[in-house]
């Protein structure tokens, strides 16, 4: 199964964070959610950071976070590895977008739920 990591998984079901949980878990992927504030998010075990997830390299991160935010954990994506970093609506910039490259990640800037094959507004 495909490993995908979620940073700024929500508790939330109205948020994109906790939207992309729930799509990649329907579309088969083995998902770990990561948010420091949460235990457990749909049902899965949260983590408080991207190096506390198990799976060794990643197929994909996902990030629901603010550019700033993730320009703080560039370094831990970048040290942890993944096949696709995805920069959701929101969470890119061309700082990070231009550093993610420059560590040599495939950086893709556009909407991970709907990549799965799921619309975010089909998900209540």
């Amino acid at each position: 199964m495909p490993t995908v990591a979620i940073l700024g998984a929500s508790a939330d079901r109205s948020k994109f964070g906790n939207k992309s949980v729930r799509a990649h878990q329907q579309q088969g992927y083995t998902v770990y959610p990561v948010n420091p504030k949460a235990d457990v998010i749909e049902g899965l075990k949260a983590f408080k950071s991207l190096a506390e997830v198990p799976a060794g390299k990643l197929d994909r991160i996902s990030v629901y976070l603010p550019p700033q935010v993730g320009m703080v954990v560039l370094p831990e994506i970048a040290a942890r590895g993944c096949d696709e970093l995805w920069l959701n609506p929101g969470s890119d910039s061309d700082e990070l977008v231009e550093a993610a490259r420059a560590k040599g990640l495939n950086v893709i800037q556009a909407c991970s739920i709907v990549d799965v094959g799921v619309s975010p507004h089909d998900l209540h």
